[in-house]
């Protein structure tokens, strides 16, 4: 029978790699909370209008790249694409507004695009999501920046890049928008089939293109902040003068948009070498009007999102504790076996991490299996040493071994193991 795989784009997280992504969880959640964020866990399905309502349906995550389906009582339903909709639907449904003026939260999880699988990039993907609601001031924006780069930093990510850009206002931006409808509407025959098709449907997704004979065309297009009204140049000029105040290294990208139709003013994208042409590895910016677009308060909102697989990338190698044990307990002999299942339920409930092999294979077996797990100890007890009431305790490190006595051996094994293993 032939075995069954993964689907295509969605991998498994194998017991090797999850300590690294334990890593970076538990920094997350540490700086975060520090900064005053609380976690929220969002479900991965909603309803698809959702997302079309959020996201915007000329988006290329909408017409080409979600999960959606039919249930039985033919309500349309969709894998999450992006998590910033699902926290706003929950903030919204719980009147999370109402206990806090500001509210700061963040989710850790999976989302879904059906996209071609590449270094990187899976349909199952996962992101650490920020947002931000109820703050519409410059300093939160550059809180929020400082806030992911101060976290990547202790991450152990290096080699970044971080970019800013103002995308406007419902007020400033219609006009960009015709401005670059205008230059491109001259070399439309030159650009690529999704191009063109975007400048009836969303004319700033053309800066997103990465086909190369776009982008020469894009260079000379115009630009935002050329075209900002005076609140949203204030707004960009204030949060500018807070990453400066912040010591924080950034450069302006003009050309810069976000894949999402909501986002408003501020806009950023932190870069990393390692990536390749494919770099980009966070981003996010301010979304005001988005929460009450969604049936929520006209409250402003700003965040970002990170790519978990992508982060893990960027990483530096370094060696995880994975599957070491503290103590591995070798017993040879019905009555051995017993007294050790009895021994590591007492050093697992210590707080050790403890093991023994039920099986009755030959102590050179064991010892192997003691090495294979990494083992700090391996206490050797057969028959004979339940008789002499002795166990055989051996450093697998020094290879050095002492009898201890079975009638104090819980006692005497614990203080061996926080004296070696702890401290």
């Amino acid at each position: 029978m032939d075995k069954i795989t993964a689907v295509k784009g969605i991998k498994d997280i194998l017991p090797s790699e999850t300590p690294g992504w334990q890593k970076v969880e538990t920094t997350a959640r540490a700086i975060f909370e520090r900064f005053g964020f609380h976690e929220i866990r969002v479900p991965i399905m909603e309803k698809t209008a959702l997302f079309q309502r959020s996201i915007g349906e000329a988006t290329d995550i909408v017409e080409k790249e979600m999960y959606t389906f039919r249930d039985r009582d033919e309500e349309l339903l969709t894998l999450r694409p992006e998590a910033t909709a699902c926290v706003i639907r929950a903030y919204v449904e719980h009147n999370l507004a109402s206990a806090e003026p500001v509210t700061k939260l963040f989710t850790i999880g999976p989302m879904f695009r059906r996209e071609r699988p590449q270094k990187g990039r899976y349909r199952q993907f996962h992101q650490i999501d920020v947002e931000v609601f109820g703050d519409d001031t410059p300093a939160s924006d550059a809180e929020v920046i400082f806030m992911l780069m101060h976290f990547l930093d202790v991450a152990g990510v290096e080699n970044l890049s971080l970019e800013i850009n103002s995308l406007g206002c419902k007020d400033c931006r219609p006009g960009f928008s015709r401005a670059v409808v205008a230059y491109l509407g001259q070399f439309q025959d030159g650009l690529c089939p999704d191009c063109q098709r975007r400048l009836t449907t969303n004319p700033l997704r053309v800066f997103d293109c990465k086909v190369e004979a776009c982008g020469r065309i894009i260079s000379d297009a115009p630009r935002i902040l050329d075209h900002l009204c005076p609140e949203c140049l204030d707004h960009f000029d204030r949060v500018k003068g807070f990453l400066d105040d912040l010591n924080l290294e950034y450069a302006v990208n003009s050309n810069m948009v976000r894949g999402l139709d909501y986002y408003t003013k501020t806009a950023f994208e932190v870069k990393s070498g390692k990536l390749g042409a494919q770099n980009s590895l966070a981003g996010g910016g301010r979304y005001d009007g988005l929460v009450a677009l969604l049936g929520g308060p006209d409250v402003a909102g700003v965040g970002f999102g990170i790519g978990m697989e992508r982060l893990l990338t960027c990483l530096p190698d370094t060696e995880e504790n994975v599957g070491k044990t503290d103590i591995f307990v070798a017993a040879l002999g019905t009555r051995a076996l017993k007294f050790a299942f009895k021994l590591t339920g007492l050093l697992r409930r210590s707080g050790f991490t403890a093991a023994t092999d039920y099986s009755g294979k030959s102590l050179k077996s064991q010892m192997k299996r003691a090495d294979k797990m990494q083992s700090a100890f391996t206490l050797i007890i057969g028959d004979s040493e339940m008789d002499s009431g002795r166990a055989v305790l051996r450093n697998m490190k020094t290879k050095n071994q002492q009898d201890l006595l079975l009638e104090s051996l819980p006692e005497a094994l614990i203080n061996i193991l926080k004296s070696e293993v702890i401290l």
